[in-house]
């Protein structure tokens, strides 16, 4: 039976933070969901007959969005259930049928404790949506706190997304993020097996005919089935093996719960602990299971070799490499703190080297473990003796620390000489205490070394000078003799626990400190506003906690990496660019240019790394994965910084960019507006003119059809800068149609007769060319727009080629021209707004026509591009060339069209 903490003196604040977690629990709605391993298991199915159950008893169910696939036992099971009608979506002329947020939101108000069913939780809502994605309008049902229940597949979860295209050879676009998984309040595993899958699949029970027949020959094969079924029950098993050491955590649960493997390695001081670490990672590896690896520090290691703790370190270094989560814990003693950590973290093996006892009466660890605890399985691994290894010790060992000795030697002698004249006052019982005060002061200030020393000079000087007979080490009374034994062993347990003590409360306090310190950078970095602030936040926060200078460099515009603030030494920039590029630590420490003086570590932001830290280290050897944790923190912190700036400089151009758009594009709809009518004004009054009374002569004529060549060539720039605006604006409502494309080509042409009267125009329409859907009128004003900027920048009398052609997916139209050809490198920024092929040009326009084409054409679904036509290396022309969807034309039998998607 598990044994639960009840201890009334427990940290008020964590029993604060739980109490408003949940709080903020009770008040969020559940969400429950059928997990399976593909489509096809039936979680659909099992989410309706659970719901059935709990409407029987009188629980408001509605269905707010259920896809049954055509499946008729799904569909029967929808009867009795309440739906929320669909919300219709207007996407690229289409009406899409999706789920109605607002009306479930409404629904909830109405139905306090009610339950919403919401299919296919991966699923991508339409443009336009109140979301981009279904899991984020559940989450906002579940802040209204209404409860949901949805479906997803394993191939659905983010992190598993490119196992699982590894695995099918599929990628699936939709996903969800483990986080939504993990905090749902239940999740029900809904399992078949693959045999019986493929079984429903040939049945026709998961899709149609054809659909299951070339599911069948790809995604549906067994080995698939067989992999994302052992992918969701191990998925599902990690989501419970957290909510175990949650609930164990909440309530202080002592005990070990052997549910699954996991294994405990205690990493010592010796040369050969290597051993161990690659032992128990292989051990690891066969049983598939998570591993710790812990050094404990204990305060009879503090006065020891410095190569031991470096030891310790690279084997820290090594196990962490090989897969284990590596810590150091700051303990009075070994076997209490592996196995409190042990029960901490429900680890159920712990691995040991040989236990060595120092004393024969002295128990080995692995007996100390058996005695606090019989839940806790050991191993041991066969490691070579003390001496038997030939590793080299290459660090030195500390310095002996004199001036503890001493001081302990003086204070005890002070301490005899001061108490001389109290001997008349004070009984030796009184006189002892002293003694053991100089003692508890001594291992205070300077360890148990020097207190081991103080207590066995204190017995020595106390018999000395104060026993009778004095000034002699002889005992006249034999009853001194135990109170000399007394005083020895209490001065020694006394001096031994004052030195823990204070070696823990060093160690607290150390803890404290940096804490203290990563919080007021982090309130710091919260608070910067440029760089320049970060880099200095976080060089004075490394300078503090590791006594080393750093350097901040961050990827600037000319994507180089590059200072950013002050910089106290100069840094080793193609170690940072490493760095940089790999997203790796480098330099001194790492695996990466270990003989290096500096240590780059990357700033790894959410979305990209930000730049480098680079340190000039002050310690010798390898960090404590405490003081690892502590680094890459700071960058962490430094690098969310960085990035938060970086987005607020975007948001803020973006901002002003968006801004500038629209005073443009309102600026060019009201000069556009109010040129119309004064142009309109001045054709006509040149037409007036020509046919005047009396009959103008022939300059006149001639003036008057300037004139009016003028005003009609401004009055097509203004049309443009109308449609630029409203297509800009959205403003523009396509009315499309499925018809012909010749028919636009034939109109298109007799629209610029005129303009094309001195040029040869061969058109070449595929025999092939099915019907298309497009609004007719537009995609006439594209075809105009492209045979005018042909004409204006082409020779005279130069041939034209007008060509249209099916495609696999799409109908492409190419006009070839014979004209100088594009610039190099203005192939896409043609189509801007403004854009001329040549900055100073004789041609007529400013640029519009092909920035009015591209709107156009997307807006149909398609692309439109633009390349020169070459032959041996020499431009012979441009082409222009764009293409729209293909899709299936409604039948003769008046059947529903089906329109393909847009081209990417």
């Amino acid at each position: 039976m598990a044994t639960y903490s009840a201890d009334p003196r427990s940290d008020p604040d964590l029993i604060l933070a739980r109490v408003k977690h949940e709080q903020a629990k009770a008040a969020r709605g559940k969400l429950k969901i059928f997990f399976g391993a593909c489509a096809g298991v039936g979680k659909t199915y099992a989410m309706l007959s659970a719901a059935h159950a709990v409407h029987s008893r009188q629980v408001p169910v509605l269905i707010g969005l259920v896809e049954t696939h055509g499946r008729a036992e799904t569909e029967a099971m929808l009867r009795d259930l309440a739906r929320l009608p669909r919300h219709a979506q207007s996407y690229r002329g289409r009406e899409l049928l999706e789920f109605d947020l607002s009306g479930a939101l409404a629904w909830g108000a109405a139905n306090p404790g009610g339950l919403l069913l919401l299919d296919e939780l991966a699923h991508s809502n339409a443009p336009g949506s109140h979301h981009l994605k279904r899991w984020q309008d559940v989450e906002e049902l579940l802040d209204h706190g209404i409860d949901v229940w949805s479906t997803m597949n394993v191939q659905h979860l983010e992190s598993l997304n490119d196992i699982v295209s590894g695995i099918t050879g599929i990628r699936v676009n939709e996903t969800v993020p483990d986080r939504i998984f993990d905090d749902a309040a239940e999740v029900v595993v809904v399992d078949l097996p693959p045999d019986e899958l493929l079984a429903r699949l040939a049945a026709g029970k998961v899709y149609l005919a054809k659909q299951a027949e070339r599911a069948a020959q790809n995604f549906f094969r067994k080995g698939n089935l067989l992999a994302l079924r052992e992918l969701a029950l191990r998925r599902t098993a990690d989501r419970i093996d957290g909510e175990m050491q949650v609930f164990r955590q909440q309530h202080s649960v002592r005990t070990i719960w052997p549910a699954r493997e996991s294994l405990l390695a205690c990493i010592g001081t010796d040369l050969n602990g290597e051993k161990l670490v690659r032992s128990t990672a292989r051990l690891a590896q066969q049983l598939d299971a998570s591993w710790h690896a812990v050094h404990v520090e204990t305060p009879d290691l503090s006065g020891r070799s410095a190569g031991r703790l470096q030891r310790a370190l690279r084997l820290l270094k090594l196990a962490g490499e090989l897969g284990a989560t590596t810590t150091t814990v700051a303990a009075p003693e070994r076997a209490s703190a592996l196995v409190r950590y042990a029960k901490q973290h429900n680890l159920v093996r712990l691995v040991l080297g040989p236990s060595h006892k120092r004393w024969p009466w002295q128990r080995s660890l692995g007996e100390r473990i058996r005695a606090l605890s019989n839940e806790i399985d050991l191993l041991q691994i066969a490691l070579a003796q003390p001496g038997v290894s030939k590793a080299p010790d290459v660090v030195t060992t500390k310095p002996f620390a004199w001036p503890g000795y001493v001081t302990a030697v003086a204070a005890c002698v002070g301490t005899a000489v001061l108490s001389t004249p109290l001997l008349a006052v004070l009984e030796l019982s009184n006189i002892i205490m002293l003694f053991l005060l100089t003692v508890v002061g001594v291992a205070l200030r300077f360890g148990r070394g020097p207190a081991v020393l103080a207590a066995v000079l204190g017995v020595g000087l106390f018999d000395f000078f104060f026993v009778v007979p004095r000034f002699s080490f002889a005992v006249r009374d034999v009853e001194y003799l135990v109170t000399f034994v007394v005083m020895l062993v209490v001065a020694l347990v006394i001096g031994q626990l004052t030195a823990k003590l204070k070696a823990q409360a060093d160690t607290a306090l150390r803890r404290e400190q940096r804490v203290s310190a990563l919080y007021n950078m982090s309130r710091d970095l919260s608070a910067a506003l440029v760089s320049e602030q970060v880099a200095e936040i976080a060089t004075r926060f490394l300078n503090a906690e590791f006594n080393s200078s750093a350097v901040l460099l961050s990827m600037g515009e000319t994507d180089q990496l590059q200072v950013v603030g002050g910089a106290p030494f100069e840094a080793d920039f193609a170690l940072a660019q490493w760095a940089f590029d790999h997203a790796e630590a480098a330099g001194r420490g790492t695996n990466t240019l270990a003989g290096s003086s500096q240590l780059c570590v990357p700033l790894i932001a959410p979305m990209r790394v930000r730049g480098v830290i680079a340190l000039l280290p002050s310690w010798q050897g390898l960090l404590s994965p405490d003081q690892q944790r502590l680094l890459d923190t700071c960058a962490s912190l430094a690098a969310i910084s960085l990035e938060r700036i970086h987005y607020i400089d975007v948001a803020q151009r973006s901002m002003i960019h968006i801004e500038s758009e629209r005073l443009r594009n309102s600026l060019l709809s009201a000069i556009s507006h109010d040129l119309r009518t004064p142009l309109t004004a001045l054709v006509g009054l040149a037409d007036a003119l020509s046919f005047s009374q009396p009959t103008p002569s022939e300059p006149q004529r001639e003036i008057a059809l300037a004139m009016k060549q003028s005003a009609q060539r401004m009055t097509s720039l203004v049309n443009n800068l109308l449609d630029m605006a409203r297509l800009e604006a959205g403003a523009v409502q396509l009315h499309r149609a499925w018809q012909p494309f010749e028919e636009v080509v034939g109109s298109a042409l007799a629209y610029c007769d005129a303009l094309l009267a001195q040029r040869c125009v061969n058109v070449q329409l595929s025999d092939d060319l099915p019907l298309l859907y497009f609004d007719a009128v537009l995609m006439e004003r594209v075809l105009v727009n492209l045979l005018e900027n042909a004409v204006k920048y082409t020779p005279a009398n130069s041939a034209l080629t007008l060509r249209a052609e099916r495609g696999a997916r799409s109908a492409v139209l190419k006009l070839i021209d014979a004209g100088p050809g594009i610039p190099e490198g203005q192939s896409m920024r043609l189509f801007e707004k403004f854009e001329r092929g040549h900055r100073e040009s004789t041609a007529p326009g400013v640029g519009l026509g092909l920035s009015i084409c591209r709107a156009i054409v997307k807006a149909h679904g398609g692309r439109i591009h633009a390349e020169n036509i070459k032959s041996e290396g020499h431009v012979m022309g441009a082409c222009f060339w764009f293409e729209l969807p293909l899709g299936n034309p409604p039948g003769d039998d008046g059947s529903e069209r089906i329109e393909q998607e847009p081209l990417k």
